[in-house]
């Protein structure tokens, strides 16, 4: 799958509904991490964290581990969770709060809050989440969408899914998709959806 999007623009499958653009800078940095620590305990920011924490906890409560953590308020939450992260101001903050793992030492769970179309190669992650994995993310109804949203981002987004693309490519890790819902558009964002998978 990834050798087949190795050129420098947009590719977009319509088939299946999944496109990758090959993000070749990223703005993980002290700002980065800062400007998410600022929306922490905005009205948003609060409700947000609330519907996460409690869809993970309908699910399991084994060890979570948060894959790009955002400003942590999701890992500082929940008692077991750990967070990983590729900002070194995130991942010093993870190191001073003993909140820091890496993916390869496994984890039951793992979720992804606006995360995994960030990463140009999610294997290392995915093949060791034993059990479940959350993700929210945009979603797109077709590749003109996609186009003319403000989810464009060719600075840090290198995937873009459909409802089913994203279904698709997990499937192609081994998961099943449990559950989709809409509850971070009803809290206020514009055209993200929340998905459940558990291991096959």
């Amino acid at each position: 799958m990834f050798q087949n999007f190795a050129s420098s623009e947009l590719n977009w499958l319509p088939e299946i509904g999944i496109g990758y653009y090959p993000v070749k800078e990223a703005p993980y940095d002290k700002k980065y991490f800062e400007r998410y620590q600022a929306m922490k305990n905005t009205e948003i920011g609060l409700a947000l964290n609330k519907a996460r924490v409690d869809l993970v906890a309908k699910y399991t409560d084994k060890d979570v581990l948060d894959i790009g953590i955002g400003s942590g308020a999701f890992v500082e939450s929940i008692d077991n969770a750990k967070g990983f992260d590729i900002n070194p101001f995130a991942v010093e903050w993870l190191v001073e709060n003993h909140r820091f793992k890496h993916p390869l030492r496994g984890a039951n769970s793992m979720t992804f809050w606006d995360s995994l179309e960030h990463i140009h190669d999610p294997r290392e992650y995915l093949n060791n989440a034993k059990e479940y994995v959350f993700i929210s993310c945009p979603i797109f109804k077709d590749c003109e969408h996609l186009l003319g949203s403000k989810h464009k981002r060719y600075d840090e987004h290198c995937w873009y899914f459909t409802e089913e693309g994203l279904i698709i490519f997990m499937w192609a890790f081994g998961f099943k998709c449990l559950e989709v819902n809409a509850m971070e558009t009803e809290i206020g964002r514009e055209d993200i959806k929340t998905f459940v998978f558990k291991r096959v």
